[in-house]
């Protein structure tokens, strides 16, 4: 204890009023309360921000595969749809055409008179026979159609039609029309000639004439008799006229 008016001793620390020791003891925990607060607050945002960010990659991943899954599934369906349409249009388009040849690019057979049993006897005495008569020519025609071969017959025709003609713009026309539809390889009715035979074609499309195509009527009736006439004689369509005939005459 020090004595009155004795001044305080230099190691001494000033007692605390009660004012002050009050005003410590309320600044005390009222200054630790903020730091602990902003501690608290920001663990919470790190644990928010740490739950979000999954869900957040979790649902940008989803909605990824989503767009992702989309843009597929409709390429698919775009590419499926697409490949549908253009196999569709190309079998209409096959189904279209083989049509309008078979309605469009053969023309009618002959008119003629029903034969004769005499006329269809005679038939399988010769060929020349046969293709001399019209009614010959259309029976003989039926039977290239059922073995896909009709072309020669047509081919022959639109020649023996040409040679009728005189008027040279005519001429012309007829012999570009024989060209493109049955010399051309890209016709769907090409003839088969050889290679001289078309030669000899190419030269002469070039002052086109009534006898253009002399050579290849030749080698197409050729083909015709060697080939499909023998076949025609022993034909269910030749067999069937003359026993159709043959009764009627015996009816008659």
């Amino acid at each position: 204890m020090r004595g009155a008016g004795e001044p305080p001793s230099p190691g001494a620390q000033p007692a605390a009023t009660g004012g002050e020791a009050g005003e410590d003891s309320r600044r005390g925990p009222a200054a630790d309360t903020p730091m602990g607060s902003e501690r608290m607050e920001m663990r919470k945002r790190q644990m928010s921000t740490t739950q979000e960010t999954p869900g957040a990659a979790q649902a940008q991943h989803s909605t990824g595969n989503r767009g992702s899954n989309a843009c597929c599934f409709c390429w698919c369906c775009c590419c499926s749809c697409s490949c549908l349409t253009v196999r569709n249009q190309d079998e209409e388009r096959a189904r279209r055409t083989s049509h309008e040849l078979q309605a469009e690019g053969i023309p009618n057979c002959e008119e003629s008179p029903a034969p004769t049993l005499e006329e269809v006897n005679a038939w399988a005495q010769s060929f020349d026979k046969l293709m001399l008569t019209p009614a010959g020519r259309n029976a003989f025609r039926e039977f290239l159609r059922t073995e896909f071969s009709e072309e020669n017959m047509l081919f022959w025709m639109a020649c023996e039609e040409l040679k009728q003609e005189s008027n040279k713009s005519v001429i012309e026309e007829k012999a570009r029309l024989i060209y493109e539809d049955y010399i051309s390889i890209l016709s769907p009715k090409e003839v088969s000639l050889d290679s001289r035979v078309r030669e000899v074609i190419n030269r002469n499309m070039l002052e086109p004439s009534q006898h253009t195509f002399d050579d290849a009527q030749l080698q197409i009736y050729t083909l015709m008799h060697r080939d499909s006439y023998p076949r025609f004689m022993n034909s269910a369509i030749y067999k069937d006229l003359l026993r159709s005939l043959s009764e009627k005459s015996i009816e008659a």
